[in-house]
């Protein structure tokens, strides 16, 4: 069997065990053992079991990745995404869309302490959706928004598909984080519009909130937000002056936040213990995937897939704006059914070669690739914030969550075509770092 084929047929088993529910890393493992077999003979396959997943777990540069989940636990446990919520709902509450608005302003604060899409997406829907269902939100909008608002958790600095890119592309993370900062808060923006939209296209469907608050009080509503402007600035304000490696820096902001919602007591032993077991089954489940990828991955390797791949791109008829584009629409499409930190691990090794011979800047990429991801997190089929949100809005069906992000769809395209037109919306601020 040609080692093409053999490419292909594994990419062909790998998905359909996918679709029928096998776990992502169990599945990308066993075909890459099974397919490296066949390529390199069994002994050599039993070799590869046995070394490559350890030396993936006892790499130190993944501790960043348990540590930034601690951090996002602890913070969501300790009831700061609630303070968040309500300093937003009591400067905006008022607007027609005011509720919606303080949503997206909450998940964007939220995601930058927390750094998963899924977990913003959670614990926003449970804050925010009764409210907006107690004033008579329609429900399709509302819970659009949190699962909209949820993805910002992935592009908002500390983010667990930035850090995987970084590794697997070899790109500084700190560097990776804060180009995140200016087309993160560009997408909060464009969200933000996006339901001033609705709210002026279907006045009905996101009324007012009946809350009456004086400066006084929206002055002292802002007092929930410092406790997580702190812990960002802590962290990503110590990996932008260099004062921290991103390990590092997710160590301290880990200690931080626990340190200070002890003393806050905001958060009890108990509750902290529970935030502990929750990160570690979090990031074991991060870890079988990364595992099975890099298995999956060397069975790529030596069927010269990735080799083959990049020859091709690279010698396509089209500028290399062209090529660039044509590699982010194949993003979008596998959005549609894989997941985020899948499609990082499988796919960025494949094309990235080709992103380096076209002279683009690996950082900026990663920005775009990372933004696409959001698309594939509110698109259905697969659409895993959707998902999310349905769990916990039961009477809400996924087609009608699926309608309801649609503006939203349209707003992250904007944003997505902005970035590649104007790089220095990602370049800026990773440049003054030298």
């Amino acid at each position: 069997m040609s080692p093409g084929v053999l490419a292909v047929l594994g990419f062909v088993a790998a998905f359909s065990l996918m679709a029928l529910r096998v776990p992502i890393g169990l599945a990308l493992a066993a075909v890459g053992i099974l397919g490296f077999a066949v390529s390199s003979g069994n002994l050599a396959a039993w070799k590869l079991l046995a070394l490559s997943p350890m030396e993936s777990a006892a790499d130190l540069n993944f501790a960043v990745i348990p540590l930034f989940v601690v951090m996002g636990t602890l913070a969501r446990e300790s009831g700061i995404s609630t303070e968040l919520y309500r300093s937003a709902a009591a400067w905006v509450g008022r607007l027609r869309g005011g509720l919606a608005m303080a949503t997206i302003t909450a998940c964007a604060g939220f995601a930058a302490i927390c750094g998963s899409s899924v977990a913003t997406t959670a614990t926003m829907g449970r804050i925010s959706l009764p409210e907006m269902n107690r004033l008579g939100y329609e429900p399709r909008y509302s819970t659009a928004t949190v699962a909209a608002g949820g993805t910002l958790g992935v592009l908002i600095p500390p983010s667990v598909p930035f850090i995987l890119y970084g590794f697997v592309t070899e790109t500084d993370i700190g560097k990776l984080f804060v180009a995140g900062i200016l087309p993160g808060l560009v997408a909060a923006l464009m969200y933000l519009a996006a339901v001033r939209w609705i709210a002026w296209r279907r006045p009905q469907s996101m009324p007012a909130s009946d809350q009456q608050l004086s400066l006084r009080e929206k002055f002292a509503a802002l007092g929930g937000i410092w406790p997580a402007l702190l812990i960002f600035s802590f962290v990503i304000g110590g990996i932008y002056v260099g004062l921290f490696t991103p390990t590092e820096a997710a160590a301290a902001g880990a200690a931080a936040t626990l340190a200070m919602t002890l003393l806050q007591r905001r958060l009890t032993l108990r509750q902290a213990g529970g935030a502990f077991v929750e990160s570690i089954r979090v990031s074991a489940s991060l870890f079988v995937i990364l595992i099975g990828a890099v298995l999956f991955g060397n069975f790529l390797v030596v069927t010269g897939a990735p080799q083959a791949i990049s020859a091709a791109l690279t010698s396509l008829p089209l500028p290399p704006m062209g090529t660039l584009v044509l590699i982010l629409l194949g993003f979008v499409i596998l959005g549609c059914f894989l997941d985020t930190i899948a499609m990082i691990l499988i796919f960025i090794p494949i094309v990235f070669p080709t992103i380096r011979a076209l002279g683009f800047d690996p950082v900026w990429f990663g920005v775009l690739v990372v933004m696409v991801c959001e698309l594939g997190m509110i698109t259905p089929p697969y659409g895993i914030n959707v998902f999310v949100i349905n769990g916990i809005a039961r009477e809400v069906s996924l087609t009608s969550i699926f309608r309801g992000v649609i503006p939203f769809l349209v707003a992250d395209a904007l944003r997505i075509a902005l970035v590649v037109a104007l790089p220095s919306i990602a370049l800026f601020l990773p440049n003054l770092m030298g």
